[in-house]
């Protein structure tokens, strides 16, 4: 069985479908590659700054030290200094009055932390959707490329294993092209899910952290 007579021999429709199968697969893995990445950078660079935040002598200084980082504990600080800073400039108007430092920062870092966390489920959905549809877009493959087979035979006249096997075993071989894109996309995307869990759960850990420190500990530095 030659693949190369199916984008020869055949016909536009089960041409494209292979193509659009071959397309998912490389996207898919081009995705699990970007993503598995940058996973593996975020959990890094949020380790890198925790450490430095904590050890820091202060919070003016943890906020210079902090200020290149990428981390989105980084961001979740920066964010946190300066939501303490805008409440206590504008603490004597109406606004300003009409909540707590408590509520106000609470209402900075649970936007910070939405953000970070939508950013983190970025691709999700494309992996999904490749995982559920490329089985069927290869299933489709089949069943035309099989219909398209018989419609042949019966022109040809002739039955015989030769005339049946090969054509039918080419528009097979999209099915398995379908699962071959689908299995990794799915596989990565639970994978990806669980990732995206710890991750959100330790940056979830250190808001709470981070919250605390910033209402008992803030008036040491003048951010409070």
């Amino acid at each position: 069985m030659n693949l190369m007579q199916t984008f020869q021999q055949g016909d536009a429709i089960l041409v494209s479908v292979f193509l659009i199968l071959i397309l998912m697969s490389v996207l898919t893995w081009y995705f699990i590659i970007l993503r598995g990445w940058r996973a593996w950078s975020v959990r890094r660079h949020n380790r890198e700054a925790e450490s430095t935040l904590w050890a820091a002598a202060s919070w003016q200084d943890a906020e210079g030290k902090l200020g290149d980082s990428t981390a989105p504990v980084a961001r979740l600080a920066q964010d946190g200094l300066a939501a303490v800073r805008q409440y206590h400039q504008h603490s004597d108007n109406a606004l300003g009055r009409s909540c707590s430092l408590d509520e106000y920062l609470t209402r900075a870092l649970r936007k910070r932390l939405a953000q970070e966390q939508q950013q983190l489920e970025g691709g999700m959905t494309f992996l999904a959707t490749i995982g559920s549809t490329a089985p069927f877009i290869g299933l489709f493959g089949t069943v035309w490329g099989i219909y398209n087979a018989l419609v042949n035979i019966g022109a040809q006249g002739q039955v015989s294993i030769g005339t049946v096997a090969g054509p039918i075993g080419e528009a097979l071989v999209a099915t398995a092209a379908g699962l071959a894109a689908a299995i990794p996309a799915v596989m990565a995307y639970n994978t990806f899910v669980r990732l995206n869990r710890v991750l959100n759960q330790d940056m979830d850990h250190f808001t709470h952290d981070l919250h605390a420190q910033l209402l008992t500990r803030g008036g040491e530095d003048g951010v409070r």
